[in-house]
């Protein structure tokens, strides 16, 4: 028995993205009729297969929705502004490419040796929120997987104290834009694998994605040990942020604990008013 050929694989990976994507878009109703879609194109692995699996899915789905890639060149020293707007051309995709020099703020702004990826993101989001507001863009579609919503949770719990991770759906903190991550449901190692298999023209980051020293790279560092040493346990921390217990947790803004003693005293007063109905019916 032979193995399967280098396509048919392919076509399987691409068939369980596509899936994983449209249940992360049924469950959360990221796309609706007549939407706009934007769709943040860095060059990266994760924003590539974003288009790629959501042009696949435009071709089928049952409402219409329209879908435009968007690139913010940073004016990174090397940058090949080229390969975008061909990739994207040889496709027949609409596209934008926005031209802002955020490279040179961030590297202004930073002292050497410290973190630039919080600014470099916060100037990048900054540029897209305002394009889109301008262009009539109803949705925001990110490249962030499964793997990143996981890393965010421990980020946030080791270093910022909270029990936070990224929303799949969420409202921009203006209100004036939707944000979604179609990929929320689709593990990093299976982007990779599709990545490879479509060769895309990938662009590295040299100004976000070189620095070693990141937390964020630390806790994908520490998630990938846990895998090997137990695999499947990202997907279980995964599914734990689907099914939370608020009443199990520590936080009284968003669980009333006080009316767990109003709640105790309701439950007697029931089943102290049952047993005198069942006494009363009990002596007839």
């Amino acid at each position: 028995m032979t193995s399967a050929s280098p396509s048919r694989t392919l076509a399987r990976l691409q068939a369980r993205l596509r899936g994983q994507v449209g249940k992360a878009i049924e469950d959360f109703r990221m796309i609706g009729p007549g939407d706009r879609v934007m769709v943040c194109l860095s060059g990266g692995k994760d924003s590539y297969t974003l288009l790629d699996i959501l042009l696949s899915l435009q071709r089928s789905a049952p409402v219409e929705f329209e879908l435009l890639a968007v690139n913010l060149d940073q004016k990174q020293p090397g940058f090949p502004e080229h390969v975008l707007p061909e990739y994207l051309t040889s496709l027949g995709v609409p596209f934008h490419i926005i031209e802002q020099d955020t490279y040179s703020v961030v590297k202004r702004v930073i002292p050497e040796g410290r973190t630039l990826c919080g600014l470099c993101s916060r100037l990048r989001r900054g540029a897209l929120y305002r394009f889109a507001a301008e262009n009539g863009i109803t949705k925001i579609a990110l490249g962030h997987h499964r793997d990143d919503i996981v890393g965010t949770l421990f980020l946030n719990l080791f270093f910022g104290g909270r029990l936070k991770a990224m929303a799949p759906k969420l409202l921009s903190e203006d209100g004036r834009q939707i944000v979604i991550r179609p990929l929320a449901y689709v593990a990093e190692r299976d982007i990779e694998r599709y990545a490879r298999g479509r060769q895309f023209p990938i662009i590295p980051c040299r100004l976000c994605g070189s620095q070693d020293n990141l937390q964020r790279v630390a806790v994908k560092r520490m998630l990938a040990d846990w895998e090997r040493a137990y695999p499947g346990r990202t997907e279980s921390i995964f599914s734990a942020l689907r099914h939370v217990e608020l009443g199990h947790l520590a936080d009284p803004r968003h669980f009333d604990f006080a009316a767990l003693d109003e709640q105790r005293i309701r439950t007697m007063t029931l089943d102290e008013e049952e047993s005198l109905i069942a006494a009363a019916t009990a002596s007839r």
